[in-house]
Parts: structure tokens; C-alpha cells; sequence
């Protein structure tokens, strides 16, 4: 494994990559209503992206044919945007988006309501959030990376919800994924010990139901076996001497 250790201007870029992510993500929640479809809300935030003159890094990395991930209700990750996919009064929809600045990449993951929705849901995308923070309370210079793992999983287990084992949230800099793997679930080891410099996505990924997915027909989209909501929080954060510093939450 190989961590990469961001020098100071690559901190730099990789803060305002981080700036207009946020903004990105702003403009989306402002757009999410009953009626819109989800390709509505990929084209919105396409251009958004564009217009700062940064490209989306998630079109066709690996062949995904849009710009964003879009989840809804028991989908859990890497939902397609479609025009046929309209979001209704009480779902919860996912989104999950990245870009590239002067080439260093941002990613960050929001779960919203669409209208109202039901306090359950609500409960759950109050917990994942708050599983993130709890994670990044041990994300700091001499701390090991699976000290962040456990609270993540201690805190959404303790709701009795399912932290999902298959997907894992990651390293970032010059490329979208990079070492190191960062789990939600509880580790056996302690993993690497963290160092300043060092920029990772921690992205909780929580099922209201069992841990358990399933892919569907298209080779993307992960949804829930048993059918229950999920949700997703994910920022790109830096690793200091002091406290973590979130690059994609700027105020």
C-alpha cells in the first residue's frame, strides 16, 4: 500500500476543489423537489461544475455514463441517472459527486428528503451524518486509520441499522480512488497510522435494514437486499497535526 502525502500546493488545489464541491452540492439540495427526475438533477449539477471550469470526475471513470451517482430510497450507491426516474413526496435520494480542479479531485455525498418525509428516514440520514462525525474524531496525525472505522460502525450499529461491508470509502488526491481503503465496519487490526498530509474520503454508507446488497442488471447500482432505505454521507477531509480539516464542508 502507498499513501500519498499531499504537498502544500496540492492542499491548496485540493481545498478549493473541495469549495466548489460544496457549492455544487448546495445547488443540488436547492433543486430537489417532488417531480424532478434524477437526469434533471445530473444535468444541473454538470453545469455548475463546468461553469468553474472543472469536469465532473465521475463521467466515465470506469464507463459510468453520467455525471453523478444518484440514489434513491433503497438504493444505496452508484444509482444512473434517468429522465424516467422521478422523485416522489417521502423519498430520500442520495447523491454522491466529485470533480477535478486544476488536476486534484474532490468527493463528498449527501442524503436529502424529497418534500416530507417520514421520521425514520429522517432518523436515518441524521445518524449517518452523525457517523461521519464520529468517525473523523479520530482522524487525526498519530491515530490509526481503523479507529475511524469502529466509531462509524459503533455508532450506526447502535441504532440497530446495517453498516454495509461491500463498499469502503478511500484515499483521494491526483486520482479519484487511491490507498488507502478506509472501512465503515469495525477491523481487526489497526490499520495504517495516520499522518498529516494525508487526504481521504470517509463516506458512511448505512442501511436502515440488514448490512447485505445486491447489484442490479446494470453492473452499478447497489441497492439493499432486503429492500430497506439507505443512506450516505461522504466528505473529502486533510489530515493535520491538529484537527482534520474538511475540505468539501466549507462553512
Amino acid at each position: 500500500m502507498s499513501v500519498s502525502i499531499k504537498t502544500a500546493h496540492e492542499i491548496e488545489l485540493m481545498r478549493e476543489a473541495g469549495r466548489l464541491l460544496n457549492i455544487v452540492h448546495k445547488e443540488l439540495a436547492a433543486a430537489i423537489r417532488p417531480g424532478i427526475s434524477t437526469y434533471e438533477l445530473d444535468k444541473i449539477g454538470e453545469r455548475v461544475i463546468r461553469s468553474f471550469g472543472c469536469v465532473p470526475n465521475f463521467l466515465n471513470y470506469n464507463g459510468f455514463p453520467a455525471s453523478f451517482c444518484i440514489s434513491v430510497n433503497d438504493e444505496v450507491v452508484h444509482g444512473i441517472p434517468k429522465k424516467g426516474r422521478i422523485l416522489h413526496e417521502g423519498d430520500i435520494v442520495s447523491v454522491d459527486a466529485g470533480l477535478i480542479y486544476k488536476g486534484m479531485h474532490s468527493d463528498a455525498a449527501r442524503t436529502y428528503g424529497v418534500g416530507k418525509i417520514s421520521p425514520e428516514a429522517q432518523q436515518l440520514i441524521d445518524v449517518t451524518k452523525e457517523c461521519f462525525f464520529r468517525g473523523i474524531a479520530y482522524a487525526k496525525e498519530g491515530h490509526h486509520l481503523h479507529e475511524i472505522s469502529r466509531a462509524i460502525a459503533d455508532y450506526a450499529e447502535s441504532f440497530g441499522y446495517g453498516v454495509v461491508r461491500d463498499l469502503v470509502g478511500h484515499g483521494i488526491g491526483k486520482a479519484l480512488h487511491e490507498d488507502p481503503q478506509i472501512p465503515n465496519f469495525r477491523q481487526k487490526t489497526r490499520g495504517i497510522r495516520l499522518v498529516k498530509g494525508m487526504t481521504l474520503a470517509i463516506e458512511p454508507m448505512i442501511n436502515a435494514g440488514r448490512a447485505d446488497v445486491e447489484w442490479l442488471d446494470d453492473d452499478w447500482t447497489v441497492v439493499t437486499e432486503d429492500g430497506s432505505l439507505s443512506a450516505h454521507y461522504e466528505n473529502t477531509i486533510l489530515i493535520t497535526d491538529g484537527e482534520p480539516e474538511i475540505l468539501s464542508l466549507t462553512e
